[in-house]
């Protein structure tokens, strides 16, 4: 037989990985053929036929708007929400995920009315149902382009039967919550000031504002006293305002009885308009001096004043000259501060919430003043000046100033509102500021507060059971989960300071507020009226409520009275807010509540406030037994993505160079919760985790190829495969813990480092010589198969709903007859593979070991040893505990060397440490003996089998094991 050397191919004999599984993912060619796949099998259908009989678990969509491309927000709400249904499904629940539609509402309108414009055809020319479809059209086709954006994205939901805002059903629907609230009472037509966009024409709710910082007008105005103290005849009252355009709406000053005033006199000014010496001015005491260098006058303080005075004070308007001639009294509000201005508040009740508010409280003792409590229109839906502002409206000279034009731009109201206050020596200071101001976040245009006509539901007003909608709505958020904790103070503080829900808007694509109303606003409560128009909308949509004659086919014996047709159509946030009714509600493979809504954290003045208030108003409580809220993408330096900064990240871009999965795996290792930041960096991380994570999978792979799926008991493992297992242990309830807690970020960190470093770094890499080199009879090399697949088939699973495409690959590469991975539970990872005393000992081993790989690491560097198999180190150990953690275990497997010689002590000074690992010390040592020519192992027992001369005695029993199976 010594020719055995030369006919042997040793590499023949070792039972290497063998797998199709490419190293080289490709996944942008290779994530579409898994959709298409998934398509042609129809495994949504599969996963509902699956799960039938189980527990539901609803996943309640958030409808997007369907008016563009998805973006990156999209793209991280939609990965969030496709993990967590996935998750609940492969652990045994029913988890059915139905996407959703936002689809009515001025952008879609707004973008009709462009093309119109383009096309120089006048939308008030055009019968409203054919506008209305022109804006279902363009709805459907954003919706349809989406959908197979989602599923590039590997969504997996019922596509085939989302729901959509503007469903016929959903429209009854919708109606019918509402006329549900009218008949409760709850509805109600009133006059407040709203916040109105002037470029869209219509009223604008908190959820569709942001703020941007502009630069505006600002000036300190003079009251004249008319009645109060004799000495504050012929004194003025000084306010503060950043909206010169509002003095004609003006009707009071408000003060604070907590503050302290004073009576002032200028002594000194220099200036070209406005207080001169011998004027008298009442300002609060901490803000005077302030307020006179604005003016460049210096104050002398005349007298302190006591608040009862203030009480009974009443100005007159400063343009009282135009028109003007009523009496300005002084309320004492809450909502004054001393943080800025003069102490003194310009009350105009048309034009802010707050101003409204204190002029409504003290209403009944204004008209016993005298005082009409009447507030004024004082500027159009156009953003003009009415005949209400006198000298400023259409009969003035130049006819109506402008507060905003068309386009968002500022007209010459404010110049024209100064100029006249100069004139009329009412104006104690100008200048200008930088501040927050609300803007409409479809225009982008400043927005205006303007008292209007609207419709509202009260927040306060009894509901018949002792609650109101606020109480209410205060208990349900008590009620509710909220992931991450902070967003539940932010929706109560959200709740508790609103003002009643305003549900109407001025525009014509949308759900119209189908009621009918006299004059004075009394809603008609008429159950046959709401049957006819819940039918109709049901059959042919809202629309029926705009055609010909519809008044009369839906008042039928009634048209006759005098009902007027409310044409308003309802804020689309309350159709969002209403989706849990013809969706949760009417779909039988969901449940009503749902468990979980998951939006982003500006949707807590959005669409969970929305679905919080109808669902409390009609049915008591919550739609949600959960919120989770996410955070938006920002660029890798912290800043917003823009077009105007060129750093936007678009996910068919990431989609089309790096596979979705590669988005997904960054959404899974993010900290969603917070603000994210995305770009090339990110990415590359992100692929440099995958790659690493695709290699463990692809090795397991081929190594399995050589599993016949034999089972041992764990009893009889060797000990570094119970260790595994007991790992296995500890992650399965992670991973379960993480996916309840919505704390993906938890898992992916677990999953990617155990795979990365505790496998390929350790287990595989000290188990590779048993697998490939051992005999088949080997127990060694027979449980770490055994351990390799549960390894795999957890780690495959638990990765399944994180990495859809890659997790199917893998399996159905593993298990070619099977239909999906997304078919598959979780697997039962038995409590008796946890062995916490077995684990603390190896975290021993293994702290000693990373002193040795240290130091041979050394050595490869200098290249005094090219692999570690060439190393036979002197380890000593002067820590007895870890000495005793080695007693039994083979330390040079442990440490893939040909030798290790462990020894109790300090070990020399020039020996290898790591600050790390106290007490260990490690002497670099070349292996003595041969080289084994199929292990490479370097031992004293190469050729002890005349047979195999050139191997080693474990790779000659090997061998001739081999050899008899072959025979």
């Amino acid at each position: 037989m010594s020719d055995k050397k030369d006919t042997i191919d040793y590499s023949e004999t070792l039972n290497l990985p063998k797998t199709d599984f490419p190293m080289r993912a490709g996944l942008p060619k290779k994530e579409p053929e898994i959709v298409a796949r998934w398509e042609e099998m129809n495994l949504y259908k599969k996963m509902r036929e699956d799960a039938k009989g189980r527990e539901k678990f609803v996943l309640h969509d958030g409808p997007p708007y369907a008016n563009g491309n998805i973006h990156i927000g999209h793209a991280l709400n939609k990965i969030l929400k496709d993990v967590i249904t996935r998750s609940f499904q492969m652990r045994g629940y029913d988890s059915n995920y139905v996407p959703g539609w936002d689809c009515h509402g001025l952008p879609i309108e707004w973008k009709i009315e462009e093309a119109y414009r383009a096309k120089g055809k006048n939308k008030d020319e055009v019968p409203i149902n054919e506008f209305r479809q022109e804006c279902r059209d363009f709805a459907q086709h954003w919706i349809d382009v989406q959908t197979a954006e989602f599923k590039r994205l590997g969504i997996e939901g019922d596509f085939e039967k989302p729901y959509t805002t503007m469903n016929f059903h959903a429209e009854a629907r919708i109606a019918g919550e509402l006329l549900k609230i009218a008949k409760s009472g709850q509805l109600y037509r009133g006059s407040k000031p709203v916040m109105w966009s002037v470029v869209e024409r219509t009223a604008l709710a908190e959820a569709e504002v942001e703020y941007h910082e502009v630069q505006s007008d600002t000036i300190w105005v003079k009251f004249p006293v008319t009645e109060g103290p004799d000495d504050f005849k012929g004194a003025f009252v000084v306010i503060w305002t950043t909206t010169p355009w509002t003095i004609p709406g003006n009707r009071a000053v408000s003060f604070s009885s907590r503050f302290a005033y004073g009576l002032y006199e200028v002594t000194e000014a220099v200036n070209d308009f406005g207080p001169q010496p011998g004027e008298r001015v009442l300002f609060a005491k901490n803000l005077a001096d302030e307020c006179a260098a604005k003016a460049k006058v210096t104050l002398k303080l005349v007298r302190d004043l006591d608040a009862h005075e203030l009480a009974g004070v009443t100005c007159a308007h400063p343009l009282v000259d135009l028109g003007y001639d009523f009496k300005v009294p002084l309320l004492d509000g809450d909502h004054v501060t001393d943080d800025a201005g003069t102490g003194f508040v310009h009350t105009a009740p048309g034009h802010g919430r707050e101003d409204f508010d204190a002029w409504m409280d003290q209403a009944r003792q204004l008209e016993e003043r005298g005082i009409s409590p009447k507030i004024p229109f004082t500027v159009g839906d156009d953003g003009f000046y009415t005949d209400e502002a006198p000298g400023f409206g259409p009969s003035a000279e130049g006819g109506a100033a402008r507060v905003m034009d068309d386009n968002g731009k500022k007209g010459d109201a404010n110049d024209r509102v100064i100029k006249a206050l100069i004139a009329a020596d009412r104006l104690f200071a100008r200048g200008r500021i930088k501040h927050d101001y609300p803007h409409s976040w479809r225009s982008k245009k400043p927005v205006i507060f303007r008292n209007t006509p609207q419709w509202f539901v009260y927040m306060d007003k009894d509901l018949g059971d002792a609650s109101t909608l606020r109480s209410r709505a205060l208990s349900a958020i008590d009620d509710t989960r909220f992931v991450p904790a902070v967003g539940k103070n932010r929706l109560r503080g959200m709740i508790e300071g609103r003002p009643d829900w305003v549900l109407s808007r001025q525009r014509a694509w949308g759900v119209p507020i189908c009621i009918f109303a006299d004059k004075a606003g009394n809603v008609l409560v008429d159950d046959a009226v709401n049957a006819r128009i819940l039918e109709a909308f049901e059959a042919e949509g809202a629309d029926a409520w705009f055609a010909e004659g519809a008044r009369e086919r839906f008042l039928g014996e009634r048209a006759s009275e005098d009902w007027e047709m409310v044409t308003d159509i309802l804020d689309v946030w309350f159709d969002s807010g209403s989706t849990h009714t013809f969706v949760l509600e009417d779909r039988p493979d969901l449940k009503w509540p749902a468990d979980v809504y998951l939006e982003g954290s500006d949707q807590h003045r959005g669409w969970f406030h929305s679905s919080l208030l109808e669902g409390c108003v009609t049915r008591g409580r919550a739609p949600y037994n959960a919120v989770v809220t996410h955070g938006f993408t920002m660029d890798e330096q912290g800043r917003k993505q823009s077009k105007s900064l060129g750093n936007q990240v678009f996910p068919q871009d990431v989609m089309a160079k790096s596979g979705a999965d590669i988005l997904r795996l960054w959404v899974m290792t993010t900290d969603y919760w917070e603000d994210q930041r995305l770009g090339d960096t990110v990415i590359k991380t992100n692929v440099d985790t995958y790659r690493k994570l695709r290699n463990s999978l692809r090795w397991m792979l081929g190594t399995l190829a050589h599993d016949e799926g034999e089972d041992i008991a764990v009893a009889d493992m060797p000990e570094l495969e119970r260790l595994m297992l007991h790992r296995l242990a500890e992650l399965d309830h992670l991973v379960r813990t993480g996916y309840d807690n919505f704390d993906f970020k938890k898992i992916a960190r677990a999953l990617t480092d155990f795979a990365n470093i505790e496998l390929s770094a350790f287990y595989f890499d000290v188990r590779k010589d048993a697998l490939y080199c051992d005999a088949p009879s080997s127990l060694r090399r027979r449980s770490a198969l055994v351990v390799i697949r549960k390894l795999f088939d957890c780690l495959v699973t638990w990765l399944a709903p994180m990495l859809p495409f890659t997790m199917e690959e893998a399996w159905l590469s593993r298990n070619p007859d099977a239909v999906s991975v997304h078919l598959e539970q979780f697997p039962d990872v038995p409590a008796d593979w946890l062995n916490p005393e077995l684990a603390t000992r190896w975290e021993k081993v293994r702290a000693v070991r990373r002193v040795v790989t240290g130091a041979l690491e050394i050595e490869r560097r200098e290249k005094r040893i090219g692999a570690s198999l060439e190393a036979a180190p002197v380890v000593y150990i002067a820590d007895k505990a870890l000495l005793a953690a080695l007693e039994g275990r083979d330390f040079e497997e442990i440490c893939i060397t040909s030798g290790i010689t462990v020894k109790e002590g300090e070990g020399p000074e020039e020996a290898f440490r790591l600050g790390e690992v106290a007490g260990v010390a490690v002497v670099p040592a070349l292996a003595k003996g041969t080289k084994c020519a199929r292990s490479w192992r370097i031992t004293d027992d190469v050729g002890s089998d005349p047979d195999y001369p050139d191997v080693s005695a474990r790779d000659a029993a090997a061998l001739k094991e081999l050899a008899a199976l072959k025979a």
